[in-house]
């Protein structure tokens, strides 16, 4: 009896006072604006697909839905979608996504 007790107030007090930590996770809800991005990440992302594009190195090898290469200090991965080919180039602290349509 006393076990059953004991694990009711357990269960009670991890409603009440919650579960995991107070930090903020980042995600956009529906409450938040979104903003749009600025002019400099424009640019930045549009160099960056450019560089991407011009890059031997990440051509889409015939038949793979997921490839990698470096350009500059970033380095990206290429996934196969449904839009295209999405592809996320990162460094340390700084990461750069977009999608290409490929070329028919």
């Amino acid at each position: 009896m006393r076990l059953a007790n004991l694990a009711v107030l357990v269960l009670a007090g991890g409603l009440l006072f919650g579960c995991g930590g107070s930090g903020d996770s980042g995600t956009t809800g529906p409450h938040r604006e979104r903003m749009a991005p600025s002019a400099a990440m424009a640019r930045s992302t549009a160099k960056m697909r450019a560089s991407w594009m011009a890059s031997p190195a990440c051509r889409h090898p015939h038949g793979a839905s997921r490839w990698g290469c470096s350009v500059g200090p970033y380095r990206c991965q290429a996934v196969v979608s449904g839009r295209g080919w999405s592809v996320d180039c990162a460094r340390h602290g700084r990461s750069i996504p977009f999608t290409v349509r490929p070329r028919r």
